[in-house]
């Protein structure tokens, strides 16, 4: 008795061949996908962050920044905090980033009287004369800010930023990024 042959009609053979091999398509596109998806977060990732802020210069307890931002006048901005001694005495030796708003930008006139600074003419923070730690406190720099640097600053009495010697300018080498407050 002759076997019967139960092979496809040998015009509908590529239908079957695609159909089986569906499965390993559909796998590879997932594959290739995913692997996109995870290039993808990478790269956002390595531009974005949720930072904790735990100093009470500013009002927000979580931050989201974005290392790729250009920060502007009125922008929330975190930095690493210059090497000096009082920032070490305060802060230890790896200071965490600080948080502060954008008071001026390049171009910008910041002068002082009194130890009240102003940014073109605009009164924006005064000064105290010693820490918490009651060491005194050097007045930051004035005159025109350099490009590509900030005067920083915070509404809270206690802030330590653009006002500051230990802190001055904080050019953008120092900004890891502009951040927004979410909490």
């Amino acid at each position: 008795m002759a076997s019967a042959d139960t092979s496809p009609p040998r015009a509908n053979r590529g239908i079957v061949i695609l159909l089986a091999s569906a499965p390993r398509l559909s796998l590879w596109a997932m594959l290739g996908a995913g692997a996109l998806a995870l290039g993808a977060t990478s790269r956002f990732a390595e531009n974005h962050a949720l930072m904790i802020n735990a100093s009470p210069s500013l009002p927000y307890w979580a931050i989201w920044l974005d290392r790729s931002g250009t920060p502007m006048r009125g922008d929330l901005i975190v930095f690493a905090p210059p090497k000096s001694d009082l920032v070490t005495r305060h802060f230890g030796t790896r200071p965490q980033p600080f948080g502060k708003r954008v008071l001026g930008v390049a171009g910008d006139r910041v002068t002082e009287k009194d130890r009240e600074f102003f940014v073109n003419g605009k009164p924006v923070a005064l000064a105290k004369v010693t820490s918490r730690l009651g060491e005194p406190l050097a007045l930051g720099p004035t005159g025109t800010i350099p490009k590509d640097c900030y005067f920083v600053g915070t509404e809270h009495k206690d802030g330590f930023d653009s006002r500051y010697a230990a802190i001055g300018w904080i050019c953008r080498p120092r900004v890891l990024g502009v951040g927004r407050a979410v909490l």
